[in-house]
């Protein structure tokens, strides 16, 4: 009943895709359901699962750069906070 080498627009991997992952149906439904073998549905699930994993790994260097950046802005805050401080405590010490 499957027809091998068929090919399916974008649009319509897509939506098995969806339904598989944002729906909670199984991939033997969505099969059945959409006349598609369930090696496809599979396939199809397991390559947006795994550029979605790619797509995180680039969101998470990203995020590891932003707290790189952070951390010596606060270092350097800090660093300025200790010498007002040192620098208040001198010009409290000092009579008028």
């Amino acid at each position: 009943m499957f027809m091998s080498g068929q090919r399916y627009t974008p649009e319509f991997k897509e939506e098995a895709i969806k339904q598989v992952l944002e729906r909670g149906y199984t991939t033997a439904d969505v099969a059945e359901r959409l006349g598609v073998s369930q090696h496809s549905i599979y396939k199809w699930v397991k390559a947006a699962k795994s550029s979605s994993n790619q797509l995180s790994d680039e969101e998470l260097i990203e995020a590891k750069k932003e707290i790189l950046r952070l951390r010596g802005q606060l270092k350097r805050t800090e660093e300025e906070r200790d010498i007002l401080k040192k620098a208040a405590r001198y010009f409290a010490s000092q009579p008028e």
